[in-house]
């Protein structure tokens, strides 16, 4: 084993070891108060529910990370486009920026069936609540690491005669990248969320959907089994982005608070 593969399984261990120990605590207590199944089952119950049906999960689970991922494309490009245009106007950014505050702090939940009545019962209402969800962070991100350019840097694009898109493909693009990766990690979760969220409202197939007939049937194991399936396409997402930030940020040294 190289030593790369091994130091990264090591500063996994505080993680999993924190997991085990909280997943043991929960069986302990369900089954020392014998609380309901219908209720809270305990993590046993859940894990016997993920192997009797993989097969519904990992589809259901397929829908919703289409969604999630569809929805972090389109609020990803439109951010992205939107950021770099209020960088480099400031004007723009105080005409923009309050109308992205109000659209991210209104709930989902109402915004989610007025999508459903104007776009239908199809796929785009959840593509657009996801990307609405994800916009706000990504542009955030974006406006601040396109303007953390440092002046000498830029100077040297000014005497070199460079134009606005050159300068902003060259110089403040890869600037900002450390700072929109941070941003697109907490935007997939949250796209992932409105993927739900979405599909709860006018969704038939997908993790909420699933999550949301169990409830009506009081089946919590069958939506604890999805809110944990949820939760590893969120930690997958997270990983997949960090591996490939790490590939084109490798500049930037990891902290290590060992």
């Amino acid at each position: 084993m190289s030593a790369t593969i091994r130091n990264r399984l090591t500063a996994l261990l505080p993680t999993v070891v924190f997991l085990l120990a909280l997943l043991f605590g929960w069986e302990i207590a369900v089954r020392f108060w014998q609380v309901p199944v219908y209720l809270l089952p305990g993590p046993s119950a859940v894990f016997v529910r993920l192997l009797a049906d993989p097969l519904f999960f990992a589809r259901e689970g397929l829908v919703t990370l289409g969604e999630a991922l569809g929805g972090l494309a389109i609020g990803g490009v439109l951010a992205l486009g939107a950021g770099i245009v209020m960088a480099q106007w400031r004007w723009l950014e105080r005409a923009l920026l309050p109308v992205a505050v109000i659209a991210k702090v209104t709930p989902v939940v109402v915004i989610a069936p007025l999508f459903v009545l104007w776009f239908g019962f199809g796929a785009w209402p959840r593509l657009l609540i996801a990307a609405l969800l994800a916009f706000f962070p990504i542009l955030i991100g974006a406006v601040a690491g396109l303007r953390s350019v440092p002046t000498a840097t830029r100077e040297v694009f000014l005497t070199l005669d460079a134009s606005t898109a050159e300068e902003a493909l060259l110089l403040r693009l890869p600037s900002a990248l450390p700072q929109l990766f941070a941003a697109v990690k907490v935007a997939a979760t949250l796209a992932l969320l409105g993927a739900v969220v979405a599909e709860w409202v006018g969704g038939d197939r997908g993790l909420g959907r699933a999550i949301l007939l169990a409830n009506s049937n009081l089946d919590t194991t069958t939506a604890l089994a999805g809110v944990a399936t949820i939760a590893s396409l969120g930690m997958t997402l997270i990983g997949v982005l960090t591996v490939v930030e790490r590939h084109y940020v490798f500049w930037q040294a990891p902290l290590d608070r060992s």
